[in-house]
């Protein structure tokens, strides 16, 4: 894909940052075959990427911003393989309103932290309800975890994005996990990825 945006869409720079190693994650758990449903899937630039590389996937990307869906139409338009669906709106905190009742896969790029914490446990119920044993529920951000060192960067960065709401912030892994639990989904490898941020990757059971 083109790094230039097409009108209408939006970009990230971190993206071009962060989208290979999070590619090299998903080879190793997606599935061959099957649906593959982002929750927030935002500017779009993941989802067509994802979408090349991974040409035996059917890709849903999703998000609740109009904005976003705008751009992820127009990211498609401009460069999205035919294994890329439109754009659907999504709200991670409804589960039961979202518009896909099964799916393989699900991914989630840069959500948890930038979201409230109702969003996460919507999450959760939603991907226990639409997973079919063994599917894996795969999430990429910056955490926290208990006894290990937080870098000063992401912890200037919680504190910024309390500032923007404190509904907001980066969550303890160990929360997360436990939540997980409770619809079903294992955490079976935690991945560190560059710049201070993690790889979670829970499998339905």
């Amino acid at each position: 894909m083109t790094d230039i945006p097409p009108p209408g869409a939006r970009t990230a720079p971190s993206t071009a940052r962060n989208r290979g190693p999070i590619l090299e994650v998903l080879k190793r758990w997606l599935p061959a075959r099957g649906l593959v449903l982002e929750i927030a899937s935002g500017a779009g630039e993941h989802a067509v990427f994802n979408a090349a590389a991974l040409p035996g996937v059917t890709w849903q990307p999703t998000d609740l911003d109009e904005a976003a869906l705008g751009s992820i139409a127009a990211w498609r338009a401009h460069a999205g393989p035919p294994n890329l669906l439109p754009p659907v709106p999504l709200d991670a905190s409804a589960p039961e309103s979202w518009p896909v009742a099964r799916a393989d896969a699900i991914v989630s790029i840069n959500m948890v932290h930038i979201s409230p914490w109702a969003a996460t446990e919507g999450l959760m119920t939603g991907a226990g309800r639409v997973l079919p044993p063994g599917g894996v529920l795969i999430l990429y951000g910056p955490y926290l975890e208990d006894g290990v060192e937080t870098a000063p960067g992401n912890l200037a960065f919680d504190a910024d994005l309390k500032r923007r709401n404190p509904a907001w912030g980066l969550r303890r892994v160990e929360d997360v996990a436990a939540l997980a639990a409770t619809h079903g989904l294992t955490l079976a490898e935690r991945i560190a990825m560059p710049a201070n941020n993690l790889t979670l990757v829970f499998r339905r059971t």
